[in-house]
């Protein structure tokens, strides 16, 4: 029989004190996370053990027994029904300020205290030295035993996306109370320094998506400009390799080569900052990348990229405001069927129309020169024109849209099947079904021309939004009507 050995972590203990429950998960996680990598060092330097080492994530779990009432504006911080709710928790000093207010909102909406202890779910030894400079798992047959035999390893069947696709089936007394469990934040977390080459801690609440490079540079000169000025509120910009600048005049070292996705983070104390992740072309790189920000719970998500205009009465360089999408990117209809309706956010298209307004110094009906909004259709295919037009025209006719692009539709029903609010404006850059196609001298005009100026609005957007109180900004379109209690 094989022992199995674990740390002697304290039992479940209520608290009505948030902050004092999140102290408790950063204990629990500290003391397990610890015992697992102490363990794996003794097994690499030492050979196969004689026993079995595992360790458990941290557990937020609630008991309630009426159907409080709550206050009806709230689209989140309660549960929507009396019984036991419960999510295990990773990285709690990275979300300590994320679990401290959801918490918070839980004790007080509820009046119950939260139970904080140890869970059934081991964490898996990959993700427990993650955080270790001075560990990392070796490949299989590498470590001179089986490392499944002696440790937990990731298991798959139980890291997915069922709570957030409403899919999830209650095994045991206990239903959900966040959207991602432990396992599948620290997947992602994992996915995240892979991709964007830089570390999940350095991501802001506020993330723009871009599908081309020239933003970065812009987006640099922005962020230098911030640091230069005190009154700014920024304190530090990050680029991929996790270099970091405080001053405006230090030198930005980039790494020799870039990530899949580079990505870059204007920091504010509070992480209400800015990060710019260039997602690059085409819906796959769109879903990936909001598959895994979306366990930040950022506040906001709005794409401003390149699109082709669809209409006549369009010119380059006039920006698109999304108000509809037509999906036919493809690359999320098991998660999302194409029925379900994507709605336009209030709050957000508000703020993104004054960015414009503010940026170009247009308004009211002055503004409908340079700005239309519209259905925008997201495609898998980048050389649709090449295809016979009555088929691809013809949807794209009927659904009236007025842009066309590969990302859009995919970020915003990311954003919409993960509770994050989203928008999209695009800057028209070409427009194939009226002659003008994207050649390489009319592109390099149009970049010079324009890229600042769009950056700029997605940033003044971004501002609107970090001052508006979160129970405002997170809509209940958003949520179902049996939802998670947290964001």
């Amino acid at each position: 029989m094989t022992i199995i050995k674990t740390p002697d972590a304290p039992k479940p203990e209520q608290f009505t004190d948030p902050k004092a429950a999140v102290a408790r998960l950063e204990a629990l996680y500290e003391q397990a996370t610890r015992f697992l990598c102490d363990s794996f060092s003794a097994a690499i330097e030492h050979g196969a053990p004689t026993a079995r080492f595992r360790a458990y994530y941290p557990e937020i779990r609630i008991r309630t027994s009426s159907y409080a009432h709550v206050d009806s504006r709230l689209s989140f911080g309660h549960v929507s029904e009396p019984g036991i709710h419960a999510t295990t928790v990773t990285r709690p000093d990275l979300f300590r300020s994320y679990l401290t207010q959801q918490i918070a909102l839980l004790i007080k909406n509820h009046d119950q205290p939260v139970t904080i202890g140890p869970s059934d779910t081991p964490i898996p030894v990959h993700f427990a030295v993650a955080n270790n400079p001075d560990l990392h798992v070796p490949q299989q047959g590498a470590a001179g035993f089986t490392l499944r035999d002696v440790f937990d390893v990731p298991d798959l069947t139980t890291t997915n996306d069922d709570i957030v696709n409403g899919v999830y089936d209650n095994e045991d007394e206990a239903g959900p109370l966040a959207l991602f469990t432990a396992q599948r934040v620290d997947y992602s977390l994992a996915r995240l320094a892979h991709y964007t080459a830089t570390d999940p801690s350095h991501f802001q609440n506020h993330v723009l998506f871009t599908n081309y490079q020239f933003y970065v540079s812009e987006f640099e000169n922005y962020a230098r400009a911030q640091l230069a000025d005190p009154d700014s509120g920024y304190t530090s910009f990050v680029s991929t390799g996790n270099v970091e600048i405080k001053g405006s005049e230090e030198e930005l070292v980039q790494p020799l080569k870039l990530p899949q996705m580079p990505t870059y983070h204007l920091k504010r104390e509070d992480g209400s900052g800015i990060t710019l992740v260039n997602i690059g072309v085409g819906p796959s790189n769109a879903k990936t990348a909001t598959d895994h920000i979306a366990v930040l719970r950022p506040h906001a998500w709005l794409m401003v990229g390149h699109c082709a205009g669809l209409r006549n009465t369009q010119a380059l360089g006039d920006f698109v405001l999304a108000h509809a999408y037509l999906r036919e990117d493809k690359v999320l209809d098991d998660d999302l069927p194409v029925w379900v309706p994507i709605p336009p956010l209030a709050e957000v298209q508000v703020a993104l129309e004054s960015a414009v307004a503010e940026v170009t110094e247009l308004e009211g009906y002055e503004l409908k020169r340079i700005m239309r909004t519209g259905t925008v259709a997201s495609v898998d295919n980048r050389n649709w024109e090449l295809r016979d037009q009555s088929g691809p025209v013809q949807r794209l006719s009927q659904s009236r849209a007025i842009a066309l692009d590969m990302e859009s539709a995919t970020i915003a029903a990311n954003g919409y099947r993960f509770r994050v609010p989203y928008g999209t404006l695009l800057c028209v850059s070409d427009k194939p079904l009226h002659g003008e196609l994207k050649l390489p001298g009319m592109a390099s005009a149009f970049y010079t021309t324009q890229v600042s100026r769009h950056l700029a609005i997605g940033i003044r957007a971004m501002e609107h939004l970090r001052g508006m109180p979160l129970e405002r900004l997170h809509s209940r379109k958003l949520r179902s009507f049996d939802e998670t209690a947290f964001l």
